[in-house]
């Protein structure tokens, strides 16, 4: 199986999905932990399981075996691994064939088993192979891609040795876990080492909050569970940060307070049945804290209400800020996703937002996430003012005109003011706006002529605001809060 790709951070490391069969050194732990973790790993060892994932069909002409070098240590190894598979020899033709192998773990004593998502892709044939060597083929309860999980059921003819999710949210940095796989194809291996970090977002998916370990994890541990000294499943072993393919230490695992839910839902519904709150939001940095008269910068800053979503009908606007939902603080952006998704379909929820500095409160009515990720039409406007330019913010801007329309490919139904030019030596230009963006509002005042502009511009000025705070569109109506300094 090969390595799966980030889709960003190509440093000189890279985060990879550890699910494949691959040869590697991975280097030795350093750390020195109890004495032994024979009991533990004894105690949990049988209910964890290596994943064969198998997707056939069609044909396809066989590889033949690499040539190795004469006398080459992997030699043997790869004939034997050639021979295996039929490959190599005069066969033209066969069955296309493509396999991953990766782990899991037995959740319920009836048969249910927890993995990664990507360990069986579109797999149709899966195989769950058992510590004494029992394999059992496994059916597809249901799967998340965004959080990277699958829920298998196999039919034993005994009950199965289960293991339990623990709670994650009270482990602490330096926490001993081990973690238990098939790594490289190996079969059951036992890794130890601690908790490094919290909270870790790799930009795998929207809900981002990885238990960090430098336990050896590597390919072929995914899906497979990381430990507590209690031998609770505190994580699910999903991706590795390396230069190589091999463990250097640092690892990742989808925490048990986030999977669980979901599992259960798997297990019940076949599918994910997330919370929804019907609003698009981006962070809020320090400049842009500072043009919303924020203490601090905080919260999630909605750039978006869905016109049929659940804040809709409880008054939220395009300029909000949410600071607290369900009673728990949004510290930042990242954090609104994970509390609304994980929280129940239909629940009645308190949500704390500022507007213009005032503190508002509001009970809203969550949706479910999977109805609301269908887009809703927005309505159009013909209506066209007549041209008129201006500077402001070293941009040049004007009305918008049917010319401007199609010369910047811009939506038929998006109002403001149109950037013409900006100045390369300007804030703006620092903060990635350009020609044909429009600028919808200034200081969370709607503008409709670039006199608007100039005008709350200038009353920024005089409240003594270092920023003006722009909602700018792009042409395909695309929108995001923009902090330009005042010069």
């Amino acid at each position: 199986m090969s390595l799966v790709a980030t889709k960003a951070r190509r440093v000189a490391s890279a985060i990879a999905i550890v699910s494949a069969v691959t040869l590697a050194a991975p280097l030795p732990a350093s750390a020195r932990g109890p004495e032994s973790f024979a009991d533990l790993a004894d105690q949990v060892t049988d209910a964890v399981v290596n994943i064969s994932a198998a997707t056939t069909g069609g044909t396809t002409r066989e590889r033949a075996m690499p040539q190795l070098p004469p006398g080459t240590p992997f030699e043997d190894l790869f004939e034997e691994f050639f021979k295996r598979r039929g490959q190599g020899g005069d066969a033209p033709q066969a069955p296309r064939r493509a396999s991953s192998l990766g782990s899991g773990f037995v959740i319920d004593s009836t048969g249910i088993i927890v993995t990664n998502n990507h360990v069986i892709g579109e797999a149709n044939e899966i195989t769950a192979i058992f510590n004494d060597g029992t394999r059992l083929k496994a059916e597809l309860l249901g799967k998340d891609a965004k959080l990277d999980l699958a829920v298998l059921k196999v039919k034993p003819d005994k009950p199965l040795k289960a293991v339990k999710f623990g709670d994650s949210d009270k482990l602490r940095i330096g926490d001993w876990v081990i973690a238990i796989g098939n790594p490289f194809g190996l079969g059951g291996s036992v890794s130890a080492g601690i908790v490094s970090a919290h909270n870790r977002n790799i930009d795998q998916g929207p809900y981002d909050n990885y238990i960090q370990t430098d336990a050896a994890i590597n390919r072929g541990n995914s899906g497979g569970p990381l430990f507590n000294m209690a031998g609770e499943v505190v994580g699910i072993n999903t991706a590795i940060l390396s230069p190589t393919g091999g463990s250097v230490g640092i690892g990742f695992a989808v925490p048990s307070s986030m999977a669980a839910t979901v599992v259960d839902q798997l297990r019940e519904f076949g599918e994910t049945r997330r919370g929804w709150l019907g609003v698009r939001i981006q962070g809020v940095d320090d400049q842009t804290a500072e043009a919303l008269g924020l203490e601090k910068a905080r919260g999630a800053l909605v750039a978006g209400v869905d016109e049929k979503g659940p804040a809709k009908p409880i008054g939220m606007e395009i300029g909000d800020v949410i600071v607290k939902f369900d009673g728990k603080d949004v510290k930042s952006a990242r954090d609104l996703p994970r509390m609304v998704a994980a929280t129940p379909v239909g629940k009645d929820v308190e949500v704390v937002y500022l507007r213009k500095g005032k503190e508002t409160t509001a009970t809203v009515k969550l949706g479910r996430l999977e109805d609301g990720e269908k887009q809703a039409n927005l309505a159009k406007d013909s209506g066209v003012e007549k041209p008129v330019a201006r500077k402001a913010l070293g941009l040049d801007l004007s009305s918008i005109t049917d010319d401007l329309r199609r010369r910047y490919s811009i939506k038929d139904d998006l109002k403001g003011v149109v950037v013409t030019r900006v100045d390369p030596n300007s804030s703006a230009a620092d903060k990635r706006i350009q020609s044909g963006d429009v600028i919808m509002e200034v200081g969370q005042e709607s503008v409709s002529s670039p006199a608007d502009v100039t005008k709350r511009v200038e009353a920024l000025k005089k409240d003594g605001k270092k920023s003006a705070l722009l909602l700018v569109a792009n042409a395909q109506g695309e929108v995001r809060f923009v902090a330009v300094t005042i010069e």
